[in-house]
C-alpha cells in the first residue's frame, strides 16, 4: 500500500502524488477519480521499474497531520 497526497490543482482537477515513487503523479475531475487513476499510475510505475531491472522503492513515509 502506498501513501498518496491529494490536493486541488490549478485547473479545477484533483492532483494525486505518491511520495515514495518520485514522479508518480496523476489527476482526476474528482478525488475518487484521481485516486483511481493513481492506482493505475502506481502499477504502471512499478511494472516499468521491474521491466528495467530496478528495485521498487519501499514505502517510507508516515502520515502526520498538523493543525494550525
Amino acid at each position: 500500500m502506498r501513501q498518496v497526497i491529494i490536493y486541488p490543482g490549478e485547473d479545477g482537477c484533483w492532483v494525486a502524488e505518491v511520495p515514495s515513487l518520485p514522479g508518480c503523479i496523476s489527476q482526476g475531475r474528482t478525488k475518487e477519480e484521481a485516486l483511481n487513476n493513481t492506482k493505475e499510475a502506481i502499477q504502471a510505475y512499478i511494472d516499468a521499474l521491474k521491466e528495467d531491472g530496478i528495485a521498487v522503492p519501499e514505502e517510507r513515509f508516515d502520515a502526520l497531520l498538523a493543525v494550525a
